[in-house]
């Protein structure tokens, strides 16, 4: 009997450690996400600035700013998940290059003091973006690993942890990312 009591302790403690460790990486995974979602937001503040320098010099590029515009103010929306903002915020990457284009076909504006320092601004950002998604990779590496890798992956199935879509590079419009398992 007392064999048995102590094999069921063992049992407990160690759903409850891998229990514990599934949901610590998976709050780091969220954690990670949340701050793409803030360096998103900082992009999406400095584009406003970035827009009306650009304007200044170039009236008839007009449809790159609408793209911008709408894009920026589907991304501000309340209503939407952390993932579906980081989602429509890197999705927007392609319309930030092209209005830095601009600067080529406009040689008094890539000479704008104004706009070199939104541009560096903006660079900054993107480094910051593009680490955030490696450290969001990472975490999420992890906590999949975990759910997927014996013996953990019993108490991920039983408690109903699934894995999370990574980012990757070859498609702009990344996958949402999602939080299936979300025991209370």
């Amino acid at each position: 009997m007392t064999i048995l009591i102590a094999i069921l302790i063992i049992v407990v403690l160690f759903v409850g450690a891998s229990f514990n460790m599934l949901v610590s990486r998976r709050n780091s995974a969220r954690n990670s996400l949340s701050t793409i979602d803030v360096m998103l937001k900082k992009r999406f503040d400095l584009i406003p600035n970035l827009v009306e320098t650009v304007k200044a010099y170039s009236e008839h590029e007009k449809h790159i700013f609408e793209s911008i515009a709408k894009t920026r103010s589907e991304f501000m929306r309340g209503d939407l998940s952390a993932s579906e903002r980081v989602r429509i915020g890197l999705a927007a990457t392609g319309d930030v290059g092209r209005l830095l284009a601009l600067s080529e076909a406009y040689p008094e504006l890539k000479a704008s003091s104004l706009f070199l320092n939104l541009q560096k601004n903006l660079s900054e950002i993107e480094e910051q973006i593009s680490a955030s998604r490696r450290a969001f990779n990472s975490a999420a590496t992890d906590y999949n690993n975990a759910c997927e890798m014996l013996p953990t992956n019993m108490v991920a199935n039983l408690f109903g942890f699934s894995a999370i879509e990574l980012f990757s590079t070859s498609d702009s419009s990344n996958p949402a990312v999602s939080f299936k398992a979300d025991p209370k």
